[in-house]
């Protein structure tokens, strides 16, 4: 293979992956309810590489906690597909709400991430 048949290769690889990965971004809304705030949160089944890094550099340095206030900052959405929850909001929700609805929502929200999830991409 020549030099210029490889950019070729690789520029179309690279054109399939952005088309996949914006496919999947632009499917269909999931939600969860939570009847403890009398609210849906609306998310995707995936995630940008940069979200989850976000994520695994918390918890992977022993802050799980706040990792999975991340997700949820992060991942959380309006109907609309809007974000629901501000940067600002990290700290409220660290301190001022219900631990265990707020795992609840994290497990929905990231055990939902369909089959190229990180946590399948790491058993490989």
């Amino acid at each position: 293979m020549t030099k210029s048949e490889n950019l070729k290769e690789t520029q179309s690889t690279i054109q399939k992956a952005l088309t996949h990965f914006k496919a999947k971004l632009s499917g269909e809304l999931q939600k969860v309810n939570v009847p403890e705030w009398d609210t849906d949160i609306y998310f995707r089944a995936t995630s940008s590489m940069a979200t989850e890094a976000k994520v695994l550099a918390l918890t992977t340095t022993g802050k799980t906690a706040e990792g999975l206030v991340e997700s949820i900052v992060q991942k959380s959405l309006k109907e609309d597909g809007s974000r629901m929850f501000r940067d600002t909001d990290r700290a409220l929700l660290m301190n001022e709400v219900d631990p265990s609805v707020l795992i609840k929502i994290g497990t929905a929200l990231n055990n939902a991430t369909s089959e190229d999830s990180i946590g399948n991409i790491e058993k490989n």
